[in-house]
């Protein structure tokens, strides 16, 4: 069974990492190397916003109040962009929901008054891979989660039926990609579960892997 757990989690890691051939470390060691704190904050600034990042062949929704003829639902184009009415291509990709709508609205601004813009993510096609969140090892049920906005590493673990009795939960990690690199984080998943520390219980992206090992007998 150990086997087994450390082959399916290193195909995983792999498959990140080879998506645009990611150099791979643990978190804290890519903070000291980066040389500032940007690269290495941005973990913990994309897990507090727990926000879904708009990518190319997704389907938004636009709605401005009181201005159906400006609302939209629309595609987001290979070049990462939208057709708005009036203002043209939008940059949509690699953008929240909330920023892009803002983009819009400060465009809006010169032509309707006092623009309210509201966006929503109807259709996630970017990337099927990137889309979920993947559970494995030591778990009742290792699997691979639609990613739903908000949603928490406790979210995605009860998901997955809880740790299993041969688990080592305190010992559990998180990786997620970020640009070019491959960040790994701890996680004390058994203090979250059994004593109710939940300052670790951040919010996941798509694309996000954890990991519970086993108990060495």
């Amino acid at each position: 069974m150990i086997v087994l757990f450390r082959s399916l989690v290193t195909f995983l890691i792999l498959g990140v990492s080879l998506v645009s051939c990611s150099s791979v470390g643990t978190y804290e060691e890519l903070v000291v190397d980066s040389g500032n704190s940007t690269e290495g904050t941005e973990f913990d600034y994309v897990s507090k916003l727990g926000e879904y990042l708009i990518g190319a062949e997704d389907t938004i929704s636009i709605n401005v109040w009181k201005n159906p003829e400006l609302s939209v639902e629309v595609p987001v184009r290979p070049d990462g962009k939208v057709s708005m009415p009036l203002i043209g291509d939008v940059l949509a990709a690699g953008f929240t929901p909330e920023a892009v709508a803002n983009k819009i609205q400060l465009k809006l601004e010169n032509f309707v008054r006092n623009p309210n813009v509201t966006l929503m993510v109807t259709n996630l096609q970017s990337h099927e891979y990137l889309t979920r969140i993947r559970v494995t090892g030591a778990v009742n049920t290792q699997s691979s989660i639609k990613y739903r906005q908000g949603m928490t590493i406790l979210d995605a673990i009860l998901d997955a039926g809880s740790v299993n009795e041969f688990a080592a939960p305190n010992g559990s990690k998180l990786y997620r990609k970020i640009k070019d690199k491959v960040f790994i984080k701890a996680i004390n998943l058994g203090d979250m579960l059994f004593k109710g520390k939940l300052e670790n219980n951040i919010y996941l992206r798509p694309g996000d892997i954890i990991t519970i090992p086993e108990r060495l007998f």
